[in-house]
């Protein structure tokens, strides 16, 4: 029987740097999404405790080391990098690591380049650090995750994944190419 083999979305295409700006995939691991029954959202928090989490409030993200915990939507939280504690009763789970692709885009044209896709204020007084989004990347689906002053980190269905490298790879170059 064939042996497959896990590949993360972008077959660990090199990163991209242009006037000090880096795009590059990032590995996040196991991803799962959470969906706590009604009532259950305190119960779902206790379960996390152990990992130094709750559920996250709406347009936040926790990081805990190498795990994070992402607002993802209405009543939804994707766990990242972790193992989900069972959670039996409480929450539906389901195992979302395959069907996404992490992006991180750092650096000085960071905001510049997003905000040709991204029908929001990215500027750092309207969308500060700990702050997430779930909102479009041109005419893609996604979650925004500002980490840095100057960096996000995007989470995108997988199958977006070259396109979202090959709009924001465009942006980049046409900025750099201006700043020059």
């Amino acid at each position: 029987m064939p042996e497959l083999i896990a590949k993360t979305a972008l077959a660990g295409k090199k990163p991209l740097v242009a006037a000090g700006t880096t795009l590059a995939e990032l590995d996040h691991g196991v991803v799962s999404s959470i969906a706590p029954y009604p009532g259950q959202v305190n119960a779902v928090s206790q379960a996390l405790e152990p990992l130094g989490f709750g559920f996250p409030l709406v347009n936040s993200f926790a990081v805990q080391g190498a795990a994070m915990i992402v607002w993802s939507g209405r009543e939804q939280a994707f766990l990242i990098g972790a193992e989900c504690p069972d959670l039996s009763g409480l929450a539906a789970v389901t195992d979302q690591s395959g069907g996404w692709v992490s992006l991180s885009l750092q650096g000085p044209l960071a905001v510049d380049a997003l905000a040709r896709y991204v029908p929001m204020d990215l500027r750092l007084g309207a969308f500060p650090v700990g702050m997430a989004a779930r909102t479009p990347l041109y005419h893609m689906s996604m979650v925004l995750l500002r980490v840095a002053e100057d960096g996000f980190r995007l989470m995108l269905f997988r199958s977006m994944a070259r396109t979202a490298w090959h709009e924001i790879e465009v942006a980049l170059k046409t900025l750099a190419a201006r700043a020059a």
